[in-house]
Formats: structure tokens, sequence, C-alpha cells
């Protein structure tokens, strides 16, 4: 029975890290990207950053994946929410940062024949100190929603 337990947490660890990449002192997590239903050209990608060092920023962001890559960020004004591009997302001394839905995030525009569930692409990050490291983002269908703040 310890053999398969520490076969499949072997397993399940290589699975859980497999997306991840590390530049420096930060740590890049779970890189997913919204699958695009239908004739639908654009989608978002999603990732979080674990940094152990000094301050750093995120300044950029390239592939070939889409036509257009930009690091947005998401307001909300007088109510409706509007989605921004920004030069860069700060990741803080010994802090997290995170892309995700409803937040910041990397707008893919214009992707030639959209995106299906599984597959896999990569994106190079530039960093202002840490420099440039290539991540392998997955296609997913995005975490169901929860609407409980619309119960009555």
């Amino acid at each position: 029975m310890k053999k398969i337990t520490l076969l499949l947490a072997a397993t399940f660890a290589a699975t859980a890290f497999a997306q991840d990449a590390k530049i420096g002192a930060i740590t890049i997590d779970h890189a997913w990207a919204r699958v695009t239903p239908g004739a639908v050209k654009n989608s978002a990608a999603f990732m979080s950053f674990d940094n152990k060092g000094a301050a750093d920023k995120l300044i950029g962001v390239t592939g070939d994946v889409a036509k257009e890559i930009q690091i947005h960020s998401m307001i909300t004004e007088a109510g409706v929410m509007k989605m921004r591009e920004v030069n860069a997302l700060d990741i803080p001394a010994n802090g997290k940062a995170e892309f995700k839905p409803g937040g910041y995030h990397v707008m893919l525009i214009g992707i030639p024949d959209g995106l299906k569930e599984g597959t896999k692409f990569p994106l190079k990050l530039k960093f202002e100190k840490a420099g440039e490291v290539t991540v392998q983002v997955t296609a997913e269908k995005p975490p169901a929603q929860d609407h409980s703040e619309h119960k009555h």
C-alpha cells in the first residue's frame, strides 16, 4: 500500500508542478488561458507569482499564440467593469501577485485558430530585474462562477 501511495504522490506532484517556471526569486504557478468558444478569437491568460526576493515588475509578455499580447487591468468606473492596458504588473518584495479572472490578466488578441481545451502554448515573460522566462500555458475552461452574492 505504501508503494502505491508514494507512486500516486509522486505522480500528482509532477503533474501539479508541470506548468511552473522559476526565474530568480520568482516562481510562476498554474499558467492557464480561457478556452475560446465558437468563433471567438480573443482570450486571457492567468497565473500567479510568488516572490521570495526584492520587488520586481513584469514589464512584458510575448508569444506567437496571438497577433497582439497585452497586460491588462480590470477597473470599475461608475459601476461598469472596464479593461485597460497597463505597462507593468508589480511583484512585491517577499509577496505575491496574480493574473486572475476579474483582475489583472494577459490579453491575447487575435488568436488565429482559437483555443481548445488542452491546447498548450508558450508565453515569454519579461521582468524588469529578474530577466526573461518562458512559461507553458494550457487552455482550460474557467472555474465555475460562485454567484452566491446574487442569492436572496
